[in-house]
């Protein structure tokens, strides 16, 4: 709430001086009025510079800190010598101002795409938490617990999301299939939820590997470069990463670690929702998803049972747990 009053009183201040300073010039009312238009699209701009500041990363602000300063030192140099012609005062004001943004943005914008090789020169900008990056893959995305990991805090970190990420997913929103469409709709949603959340620092990475045309081989490239942690769901492309000694953040390993330990004769209160493969199975599942399945239920389809776990299968895509009925039904969906 401080923050929001001090933004208000300096947008105030801003209009103030500009329709102080257009009386200057003028007493007519229409100036005084140019003037506070003037002073609030100054404010309007410092606003937007600071909304931008507070999401660039550390790395990237000393980097277009140290671009821009030398940027301005070689203008200050450039004009010096240039102003040893006999210039009139307006065009050697014009030429101090034109050349100091010019050099300036220049240096700011040049420094801020080179920020990575800043490290060469400044090897404190290599901070523990920038080594740990995790760039986002599209799969891990569209599957959307990414976004719920990441605002518990478990997920600490600069979270990076690779423009040739962006430009998938963008792609298969425009996908003339309706399911393909409606998966790349629901990681723009994800994307945007993350970004608007306070408690994260998305960065949307530029730097792309035209040579390289397979999006994974890209994500392997890019993690390499940024000294980054690969994020998905992806079995193929965790084992690729891996093999190529990138660090990864398998989603679905982390979900399948936080399941509950089940151990063999434990009860389990289940509900048979459809047929087994075998003969006499049911199927059931618990509330993470894990299958249970359920021997001679077959004819138990909607019912409520007390199960008994036998054995505990553990595959690379989750957990089956096999279990027999005990004591009966607990209770009935159905009605007579």
């Amino acid at each position: 709430m401080f923050a929001i009053i001090i933004r208000i009183l300096f947008v105030l201040f801003c209009i103030v001086i500009g329709l102080y300073f257009s009386a200057g010039f003028s007493s007519l009312l229409a100036p005084n009025i140019l003037g506070g238009f003037w002073g609030l699209a100054w404010a309007t701009a410092i606003l937007l510079l600071e909304w931008g500041l507070k999401k660039t990363p550390p790395k990237g602000l000393i980097a277009g800190s140290v671009g821009m300063l030398i940027g301005l030192i070689l203008a200050n140099l450039i004009t010096s010598m240039l102003l040893s012609f006999p210039f009139t005062p307006y065009i050697s004001l014009i030429l101090k101002v034109g050349i100091a943004l010019a050099m300036g943005y220049l240096g700011m914008m040049v420094a801020w795409t080179k920020r990575e090789e800043f490290r060469i020169f400044l090897p404190q900008l290599t901070s523990s938490t920038e080594k740990k990056w995790k760039i986002l893959d599209t799969s891990v995305i569209i599957d959307g617990r990414i976004a719920d990991i990441a605002e518990t805090g478990f997920l600490e970190g600069v979270i990076v999301l690779p423009k040739f990420i962006l430009d998938e997913l963008h792609k298969i929103a425009d996908s003339t299939i309706p399911l393909r469409r409606r998966r790349g709709r629901r990681g723009l949603d994800i994307l945007n939820r993350m970004q608007k959340s306070g408690s994260l620092e998305v960065v949307v990475e530029e730097k792309d590997f035209p040579e390289t045309r397979e999006v994974d081989s890209k994500l392997v490239q890019l993690a390499k470069s940024l000294d980054g942690i690969i994020v998905t769901n992806d079995y193929n492309l965790n084992k690729i990463a891996k093999l190529q000694g990138v660090e990864v953040l398998n989603i679905n390993e982390l979900a399948n670690s936080l399941k509950p330990v089940i151990l063999p004769s434990e009860e389990l209160q289940v509900r048979v929702v459809k047929e087994g493969k075998e003969p006499n199975q049911g199927i059931a599942y618990l509330d993470d998803g894990t299958m249970v399945v359920v021997e001679n239920a077959r004819g138990l389809i909607g019912e409520d049972l007390t199960v008994e776990v036998t054995s505990i299968l553990q595959t690379s895509a989750g957990r089956m747990i096999f279990g027999q009925q005990k004591g009966g039904k607990t209770r009935s969906s159905k009605t007579s």
